[in-house]
């Protein structure tokens, strides 16, 4: 079998579909706000296992109980051994690697006889397309990585008002005592939402504003709302988190088009390697709802 691909180039579509798939996970991943709002893309990644490395620092911020102003603090006896800010932390990054975890890839034929559309159009259709393959599974592992990162679980004992207001002031509660910094966001299934929704929860005198001409709600327990598929979770009815603690990254080793051996037209070829990163302070800012008797087939 010949090698010479017919004596014409491959092309490489890898930064066009970084753009691409950069654009589609803003809009359709369910858990972006986790991430930060997006997706970190390498193109061009040939056989690198790790992806890259964040700072990390382990050491907490310090907050002064207040600032001194005694005479011989800093001034006086305290003059070049005491200063008013209190004692000072040093500070120091590590460089922690990242790994990939997980794969992706695509493989797919144009002929020029049967595709019935302009063939450089079809090239641009299939790698959008495929960019949207690829955020729905950014999305399923997305869901699985928030669910294995939750440091704390709470248990909702079933869908009815009362128990899901408990169920929001206890997330409300714990992330209050954390003291956590940063927006609340919750991600639900249809049924939590649709009890939000019905029942009498959503009035301001409940500390929830809600749109009724879209069925939306749009804050409830200081928590941000949004339903996603029931597909999305595995052991869990709900997260609770604060926006932008993790990283998602996903490196694309190439994306290609060539003139194929078997057929009249070309190859469109991908693939790439995945991961997510959290760091393990951030993990207890995240939260895992389960339900008390899951329903069958879960």
């Amino acid at each position: 079998m010949t090698t010479k691909n017919q004596e014409l180039s491959a092309r490489s579509y890898q930064p066009q579909f970084k753009q691409l798939l950069q654009a589609v996970f803003k809009k359709q991943s369910y858990f972006a706000d986790f991430f930060g709002g997006g997706i970190e893309a390498l193109d061009g990644v040939q056989f690198n296992e790790t992806a890259f490395s964040v700072k990390t620092s382990d050491i907490p911020v310090v907050v002064g109980a207040a600032y001194s102003k005694g005479a011989n603090v800093a001034f006086g006896t305290g003059t070049g051994n005491s200063n008013r800010f209190g004692n000072r932390t040093e500070i120091i990054y590590t460089d922690t690697p990242v790994s990939y975890s997980w794969e992706w890839v695509f493989h797919e034929g144009i002929d020029r006889h049967t595709v019935n559309n302009d063939f450089n159009s079809a090239v641009s259709d299939r790698l959008e397309l495929q960019a949207q393959a690829k955020t729905q599974a950014f999305n399923t592992h997305h869901s699985a990585f928030i669910e294995a990162s939750a440091g704390k679980e709470l248990t909702l004992t079933d869908y009815s008002a009362d128990n899901i207001k408990a169920l929001f002031n206890d997330a409300s509660k714990y992330f209050t005592q954390i003291e956590s910094v940063g927006t609340r966001v919750a991600k639900v299934t249809s049924d939590i939402y649709n009890a939000i929704v019905d029942h009498q929860l959503t009035t301001t005198g409940k500390n929830s504003t809600v749109s009724i001409d879209n069925n939306e709600v749009i804050k409830f327990k200081g928590f941000l709302v949004q339903e996603v598929p029931d597909s999305m979770f595995t052991d869990s009815v709900a997260y609770f988190y604060i926006v932008a603690i993790a990283k998602a990254f996903t490196g694309i080793n190439t994306a290609r088009a060539f003139e194929s051996e078997d057929f009249d037209g070309v190859a469109l070829q991908g693939t790439g390697k995945a991961g997510e990163f959290i760091l393990d302070d951030n993990k207890q800012a995240v939260v895992k709802v389960t339900l008390a008797t899951p329903p069958v087939g879960k």
